[in-house]
């Protein structure tokens, strides 16, 4: 039937369902999301899963420290450069554990450039590490006393 009957296919992912009924929806449901007011703010759908080739970056909410967990300082210090680096590098991680295959040659490339160590452009040192890091190698340890 489907080669004579259908004009397109169209697949929502690789499982079974009990019937047609709940493929329909989640077909309408990511149609309509692009209908102007359906979400009530346009700028709502601009920055989530797949909106610029990644997953998307983790949430947090409201407070910031829940059950022992707390939300990442950086999302609270008003930086809001360091705040989008955090996202983008977030969703490049999230990208490469969940959905490898999404990733392009551009993203590997951002990827290794966030997570590669920081050189000093002076005499090829690595810069300083993050307060909580370990010391550089060639660094003398701090007195304590």
């Amino acid at each position: 039937m489907r080669d004579h009957l259908a004009t397109d296919e169209l697949s929502i992912g690789d499982y079974v369902l009990t019937g047609g009924e709940l493929a329909a929806m989640v077909v309408i449901d990511a149609v309509a999301r692009l209908l102007p007011g359906v979400l009530g703010d346009a700028a709502s759908s601009a920055d989530e899963s797949h909106s610029h080739g990644l997953l998307e970056y983790p949430q947090y909410t409201r407070p910031p420290e829940f059950r022992g967990l707390r939300v990442p300082d950086v999302l609270v210090s008003g930086n809001h450069a360091a705040i989008e680096t955090w996202r983008r590098l977030q969703a490049l991680l999230v990208t490469a554990q969940h959905r490898p295959d999404l990733l392009t040659a551009d993203h590997l490339l951002a990827l290794r450039e966030a997570l590669a160590p920081k050189r000093s452009k002076r005499r090829g040192r690595r810069s300083e590490p993050p307060a909580d890091g370990p010391a550089p190698a060639d660094s003398e340890p701090q007195s304590t006393s």
